[in-house]
């Protein structure tokens, strides 16, 4: 029997020596190797954290010790050594494990955090509710493990300040693998230290290199030797400076994989009456070569049995958004491309080798990089956004007041819109259209297939009085001939009838055909529109619309408020002004709760958003409109 499988709680390890700790990583790497590569889901951060979970949960004693993750999604091990290990069959899978911490799932996990750098606000609140509620305990303890590239976000430092000001007990563990999605930006190693720029320290640097320099035989020698004393005295100063000034004590760095030296670190840090910040160095991908050897992601996330460091795969919608933007580099050398650690992930490295200095990533921070992007805007670039469509929702406040309040022509370009599947509530991009749609001035695209990707930039580019979002999926695209790509913010009818009109935004055309054709086969003659343009609506679709007995909208992002609504209410407007009664508007979208993780198709289906489901509702329309009829 492996020492893996007489691990089934925290207490289990214990009792293990660290010889048998040693084998355990090495039993715990492969188990995970084989989970995500047959299920799919994150990679590399976990076998980075297999030590340093190890060594958490020996120090101090969960549930009753609180222990938080940032970002969730290296949490793997914890999962493994809390008891559900035998449930990584099911990983990702709907019913089945989550990629990330889920409180439905065990005791063991407080919070479900895909969102980065919130861990340590969360850990300020229950330190104070600790604190306030008289369960402060002295032997109770609140962890958090923040890293994977979540300290750039700027929500940690708002953190970090508050706790440091309240001197409240919490232990953070800064998990350093100097990466996030891909490489980190701005980590905090590369920050500047007040003392290199001191004029007196520069001169007197400057005055102490000469010297050396002019000393015979010796001088290059002791001139390298000094600044490598240098180089190690600003890294040992730079992070506890940073951390102490915010009231924030700092111990480390120290090697995330000796379980040994963690585990006399963190019981040291649990005896510090206040905030501490140990800060581990660990490596990405540890202990498995095609992750080691990945030089962009070291395999952050792979889908099923697959092991490719790429993320745009040939036909998607994101490689034809890599094309586009490489071809728009060229045409418009003002066009930068700023994304938000994901310059993989949104098919933009392509660009950035293309064009070097034009590709932005400023890391895990969205609301910096929107309103960076007006600026950037505001002084003659043309600044193209790339980030999840999830992820943007970030940084609403700053798309609303900073781009569209000013009218510049801002171009976000939204990968993973509508259902994603297998990471869950937090990844689906349903929110996008509506919110975007509320910001005044807004152009909003929606490709249905390859084509249209490259048509829609390039008619972005042209809007110059205001912002465009071009959002597309997590999918295949579907390919087409010239004559069915459209053109600028008109909509394009794709078969003609008198029954039913279906209006289909994106991906969404596909299931409006389908239904199109299952409805044809019943004798009802079916309207099929590609919406393209979500905002503004052509009018020359809404009147179209308005002359058929029915119509049905269908959408990949949330029912209330997105697509569907606007349109049901252009053509209620356009019977208004036309001096009759509209026709009833049935909107599909997704519902307003959260949807779990599963097979995307799957959960399309659940939600009525096939072409099985939008056939169903275009007959009901038709059924209450017969009946109708029949009672008049």
């Amino acid at each position: 029997m492996s020492i893996l499988d007489s691990v089934h709680s925290p207490a289990d390890l214990r009792r293990l020596s660290y010889d048998d700790l040693d084998t355990l990583a090495g039993e715990i790497r492969e188990f995970i190797v084989e989970a995500v590569t047959r299920s799919g889901g994150h990679l590399g951060s976990n076998l980075g954290a297999v030590e340093l979970t190890l060594a958490v949960h020996r120090v101090f004693e969960s549930p009753r010790d609180i222990i938080l993750w940032d970002t969730g999604h290296q949490a793997y091990v914890h999962k493994i050594v809390t008891g559900r290990r035998d449930d990584f069959v099911t990983l990702r899978k709907a019913g089945g494990l989550s990629g990330y911490p889920n409180r439905a799932e065990s005791e063991h996990d407080w919070i479900e955090n895909s969102h980065a750098s919130t861990i340590v606000s969360y850990a300020h609140g229950l330190a104070t509710a600790l604190e306030q509620r008289a369960e402060g305990a002295p032997d109770r303890h609140v962890v958090a493990i923040i890293g994977d590239g979540s300290m750039t976000g700027g929500m940690a430092f708002e953190g970090l300040n508050n706790l440091g000001h309240s001197g409240r007990k919490a232990i953070i563990i800064l998990n350093d693998n100097g990466r996030s999605y891909a490489p980190t930006i701005s980590k905090l190693g590369d920050s500047v230290a007040r003392l290199r720029v001191s004029p007196l320290y520069l001169r007197q640097r400057a005055r102490l290199d000469r010297v050396l320099h002019e000393l015979p035989l010796v001088g290059d020698r002791m001139e390298r030797g000094l600044q490598a004393a240098v180089a190690a005295v600003r890294e040992y100063f730079e992070p506890r400076a940073f951390f102490e000034d915010l009231g924030v004590r700092y111990t480390g760095p120290f090697d995330g994989h000796d379980v040994r030296g963690l585990e006399s670190a963190l019981r040291d840090a649990s005896e510090y009456d206040g905030p501490i910040v140990v800060h581990v160095m660990t490596q990405k991908g540890r202990g498995y070569a095609p992750a080691e050897n990945d030089p962009v992601k070291r395999l952050h996330d792979v889908k099923p049995g697959e092991v490719d460091f790429t993320e745009a795969k040939p036909g998607s919608y994101t490689a034809a958004f890599t094309e586009a933007i490489i071809k728009a580099g060229e045409e418009h050398p003002e066009l930068v491309a700023i994304t938000a650690a994901m310059p993989d992930s949104t098919g933009l490295l392509p660009f950035g080798e293309r064009f070097p200095g034009r590709l932005i990533d400023v890391g895990i921070a969205e609301q910096h990089a929107v309103t960076s992007a007006a600026g950037m805007a505001m002084g003659g670039l043309r600044p193209v956004v790339a980030v999840y469509s999830t992820f943007l929702t970030r940084a609403i406040d700053q798309v609303m007041y900073d781009v569209g309040l000013h009218g510049q022509p801002v171009i976000f370009c939204l990968d993973r819109a509508g259902i994603t599947g297998d990471d869950g509530p937090s990844h689906h991009g349903v929110l996008d259209m509506a919110l975007l749609s509320k910001v005044p001035n807004m152009t909003i695209l929606a490709p249905s297939s390859y084509q249209e990707i490259g048509q829609m930039l390039r008619d972005a580019l042209d809007i110059t009085d205001g912002p465009v979002a071009i959002r597309w999926p997590k999918t295949a695209a579907r390919n087409v001939p010239d004559d069915e790509v459209g053109h600028g913010v008109s909509a394009r009818r794709v078969r003609e009838g008198r029954d039913v009109c279906i209006l289909a935004v994106g991906k969404m055309l596909d299931a409006a055909e389908a239904a199109a054709d299952a409805l044809q086969a019943d004798g009802v003659s079916v309207t099929v529109w590609d919406v393209r343009a979500v905002k503004p609506l052509d009018p020359r679709m809404i009147a179209d619309a308005a002359r058929h007995p029915a119509v049905v909208t269908v959408e990949d992002g949330i029912r209330e408020g997105g697509a569907g609504s606007a349109i049901a209410d252009a053509i209620s407007v356009d019977a208004l002004e036309g001096g009759h009664v509209g026709p009833p508007v049935c909107v599909l979208g997704t519902p307003v709760r959260y949807l779990p993780h599963g097979n995307a198709d799957a959960i399309l289906h659940e939600v009525g958003l096939d072409g099985e489901g939008v056939a169903a509702a275009a007959r009901k329309v038709l059924e209450k409109i017969a009946t109708s009829d029949r009672k008049d």
